[in-house]
């Protein structure tokens, strides 16, 4: 994990209060960044638990959980990759995935095997933060509306059931399980079958307007949506691509 000296800030914003039960997990064999990193954050008033392989986080991630994970890709034992797969075998945690900046191929496997972001290396701590934030807000928002709305936390479309309440997404009532973003574009989708919704209004949908992600996170997204699908019906198709302007939920 890279990030750029001088980047380290302090909770001035009045956010202490709003994450203060928030616990993230670090992943990275770098001691001294996570040392930083740690510092930056509870500073913000997250929890956060440290580990400097793979195979340490595995295991107590799966005992004890938390609310986001960030996860570094070089590390020994079990790189983030590794780690990545096994966690979303198990878990819909939020996932912010680091990769080189020139490493375009790690960030799209990344996303393909269920990161919900990712971010380049060397990064500021602040832009960490702020991607943070947003994945935190985005689950905490979804949750919160499921619960605020007992009748309307249950979409269902044809053979598709997305209960907003537990997170869980059915088709044919066989679970598949999604991430958070991955829950949000389907959701995002299936509201209005036969609409077309561009990348940019998914990305809305899925990051909220203040988070800048490249077109091609989307289409890795909606990759892995289909693949997941597809596990439970080799026939799945509901979710078109019309080239050049973007996807839309077909009507059953």
């Amino acid at each position: 994990m890279s990030v750029r000296t001088g980047a380290i800030f302090s909770g001035r914003r009045g956010y202490v209060t709003e994450t203060t039960k928030q616990t993230i997990a670090l992943v990275d064999d770098d001691r001294n960044i996570l040392a930083s990193v740690q510092m930056t954050l509870e500073a913000e008033g997250y929890q956060v638990r440290t580990y400097t392989d793979g195979e340490q986080a595995l295991q107590d991630l799966i005992a004890r959980p938390v609310d986001l994970a960030v996860l570094d890709i070089k590390m020994p034992r079990m790189d983030g990759m590794e780690l990545l797969q096994r966690l979303r075998a198990r878990s819909s945690l939020p996932i912010i995935f680091l990769s080189s900046k020139d490493e375009e191929v790690d960030q799209l496997m990344g996303l393909r095997l269920g990161a919900d972001d990712y971010i380049t290396k060397p990064f500021s701590q602040r832009l960490l933060i702020e991607r943070i934030r947003a994945l935190l807000r985005r689950n905490e928002a979804n949750r919160a509306e499921a619960a605020g709305e007992a009748s309307g936390s249950l979409l269902v479309r044809g053979n598709l059931t997305l209960d907003e309440a537990r997170h869980r997404s059915q088709w044919h009532e066989k679970d598949v399980p999604l991430t958070v973003t991955e829950f949000l574009l389907v959701k995002a989708l299936a509201a209005r079958p036969g609409l077309v919704k561009s990348r940019d209004q998914l990305i809305d949908a899925a990051y909220g307007d203040n988070i800048y992600v490249d077109d091609r996170t989307i289409d890795s997204h909606i990759k892995r949506v289909r693949k997941k699908f597809r596990q439970v019906d080799d026939d799945f198709n509901q979710i078109e691509t019309l080239y050049g302007i973007g996807y839309r939920y077909k009507e059953e």
